[in-house]
């Protein structure tokens, strides 16, 4: 809801994550992959079973997730200034670029989904900040909403899919040459480097 607040845009959307989309936790980024890059910090969820059905409910879904793990999403656009719609973002993947998950899972009961708290810093500096709410009320209620969504598309969530479930706070503007880190209280954190630019 806070990125939505930051676009302009009155719903939320979705995209697909590739293969060649991952970053490794403490990786670097360089230059040349993106155009006008930002960032955001998400809880993930690893699904444990499908999720075949539409009218699926709030238990359902966190029966189906096997664990939770801290996020960044760099999200990109091709729109000059993201002056950008929802039909914009849609016809962009969501407007996403790259992905970065942490590297220790959590189950659910470890930590507080709803009100866990994060915290974006750039080079040790606090960029961003919100909690587990401020992604449609709960990151579980985000996950149901996509689920329900692919369900009804005919494209099911199955066992073994990753799950970006959405900012937690305002996406802030990538500055290269810069380390980002993202801390979520009970969950963990997750980093990765942008690379400098260079003239040549």
């Amino acid at each position: 809801m806070a990125v939505q607040k930051q676009l302009g845009v009155d719903q939320p959307d979705y995209g697909v994550l590739l293969d060649d989309m991952a970053v490794p936790d403490g990786g670097e980024v360089r230059p040349g992959r993106l155009i006008q890059p930002k960032a955001e910090a998400e809880v993930a969820f690893v699904l444990g079973r499908d999720l075949t059905d539409e009218h699926i409910t709030v238990a359902d879904m966190i029966r189906a997730v096997e664990f939770a793990l801290p996020a960044i999403e760099i999200v990109d656009s091709r729109i000059v200034d993201w002056r950008i719609s929802i039909v914009d973002t849609i016809a962009d993947n969501a407007s996403s670029a790259l992905y970065v998950l942490g590297s220790s899972p959590r189950k659910l009961d470890a930590f507080d989904v709803s009100g866990c708290e994060m915290t974006f810093e750039a080079d040790g500096q606090k960029v961003s900040s919100g909690a587990g709410h401020a992604c449609l009320g709960s990151p579980i209620s985000a996950a149901l909403w996509l689920a329900r969504t692919m369900a009804r598309m005919g494209r099911p969530l199955k066992a073994g899919d990753t799950i970006l479930s959405g900012a937690l706070g305002p996406m802030v503007r990538v500055e290269w040459g810069r380390r980002m880190e993202a801390h979520i209280a009970g969950l963990g954190s997750v980093r990765v480097s942008f690379a400098a630019e260079t003239n040549s």
